[in-house]
């Protein structure tokens, strides 16, 4: 199935290098893993080939939704995923965009119990939807069908501690601060001497990646940029002085 051929996000700057967007300590953590599929042999990729059933979806579209039963696993093959909790207050709190290579659709990706968050397509994107039940049966039949997975899950959980770590021990600006180095890295693109953040992140978007406000961001991107430490011009962030941005974070 065309589905299960994995292609980089050419809006990415610095593509091979992150598996996605998220909070923390450093983009070391999100450097990938191989692909799901990258280990696999011909013959387990025809075997995931079998089961899967390509879905295109257009922005803002859900893969599912909170409270949902779980039925497989969605691995991105083009585009950007974001996966996100929702609040009774209805606060969220964004976990990541995850990237083409990763799947959504954990912990429990054999099982069919509610969904503990929220995907949604952040931008036009394909995935591959593999039914847990037939996921299952192939890890029972391919060792490493089953470590794949098993390393794929191992690595979310790293990133979801990490994140944990950052709510829990930094500040809300080391929080910001940590967010647009990270930004920088991934989606930098060094333009004279500003480094400019390849994709547009609203207010809202750094907020609920920081487990912010909308306003309390406002208030200090408008005070990083009196200070000449960044410049943001419609949703567009350029990063004029970044060693400024990691005083304290050591």
């Amino acid at each position: 199935m065309p589905g299960l051929t994995v292609e980089p996000a050419m809006h990415r700057a610095n593509s091979a290098i992150a598996a996605g967007v998220m909070l923390a300590e450093s983009d070391n953590l999100v450097r990938p893993l191989p692909g799901l599929l990258d280990g696999l042999s011909r013959a387990d990729c025809n075997r995931l080939r079998a089961i899967g059933r390509e879905k295109a979806l257009e922005a803002g579209q859900l893969v599912w939704s909170q409270g949902d039963t779980q039925a497989g696993i969605y691995l991105i093959s083009e585009g950007r995923i974001r996966s996100y909790y929702a609040a009774p207050s209805g606060r969220e709190v964004t976990l990541a965009y995850w990237f083409p290579g990763n799947f959504v659709g954990g912990p429990d990706i054999f099982g069919t119990g509610p969904h503990m968050w929220t995907s949604v397509a952040a931008e036009r994107s394909r995935l591959t939807f593999m039914p847990g039940p037939a996921l299952r049966r192939l890890a029972l039949e391919s060792p490493t069908i089953a470590v794949a997975l098993l390393d794929a899950l191992a690595f979310k959980a790293r990133c979801y501690s990490a994140m944990a770590q950052m709510l829990g021990t930094r500040s809300v600006t080391e929080r910001l601060h940590s967010l647009l180095i990270f930004l920088s890295h991934v989606y930098g693109v060094k333009r004279g001497g500003e480094i400019v953040v390849g994709m547009p992140f609203t207010h809202g978007d750094l907020a609920n990646l920081i487990g912010s406000t909308r306003q309390w961001v406002t208030v200090q991107l408008a005070r990083l940029q009196e200070e000449g430490v960044i410049r943001y011009d419609r949703s567009v962030i350029s990063i004029l002085d970044l060693s400024t941005l990691g005083q304290g974070m050591e």
